[in-house]
């Protein structure tokens, strides 16, 4: 089976995941609407979206192996989504400065009739930031595009100071559970090419 799939995201991030277990792809990025609906549990939601995005895509390229993936990060059950402006992002970054809180990655996988879904969840703890910082961050422009307004790749590494769970699902994608879907559907690995 041909390597190449189709990414229902326009994430550069989730691209280089891929990429770094050997799998090339097609971009195209879903347009679904990302509203989350009345009383839906942030678990069920992160689900929903994966599955959604992954579908969209399968609907216009038939035959074709399509990946969607969603990450949000949750604080108190509430879905801390891309902030809009530096006082979304501030209160956002508020609640997550010296706490815990949860990012939550689904990943879909539909190929023709068949389908897959996976999830990873993993706990990540802020260290205090101070309000310079937490402004001083905002500036780098880093936030803007980023559930929760934070890349653990980029520059708020330093305020990160434990992780449990998976680092690549906290960027955007488990590569555990991609692989396992990926190899389900039978595309083979970077490790079993030469196999």
């Amino acid at each position: 089976m041909s390597q190449r799939i189709v990414l229902a995201s326009a994430s550069p991030r989730r691209q280089a995941l891929l990429a770094q277990i050997g799998i090339d792809c097609e971009v195209i990025p879903s347009r679904i609407d990302e509203e989350a609906r009345d009383n839906e549990p942030p678990l069920d939601y992160v689900r929903r979206m994966a599955v959604e995005k992954a579908r969209s895509v399968a609907g216009i390229m038939p035959g074709r192996v399509v990946l969607g993936a969603d990450t949000d990060v949750i604080m108190q059950s509430r879905i801390l989504g891309k902030p809009r402006y530096r006082a979304d992002f501030m209160e956002m970054f508020r609640l997550l400065a010296a706490s815990t809180h949860q990012v939550i990655t689904a990943v879909s996988l539909v190929h023709g009739e068949e389908s897959g879904l996976k999830t990873s969840i993993s706990d990540v703890t802020f260290r205090e930031v101070s309000e310079a910082e937490m402004l001083a961050y905002w500036e780098t422009g880093e936030p803007c595009d980023k559930a929760g307004g934070y890349g653990i790749q980029g520059l708020a590494a330093m305020f990160v100071s434990a992780i449990s769970g998976s680092y690549s699902g906290i960027m955007g994608l488990p590569l555990y559970e991609t692989s396992e879907l990926l190899r389900g559907a039978g595309i083979r690995l970077l490790q079993e090419k030469n196999a």
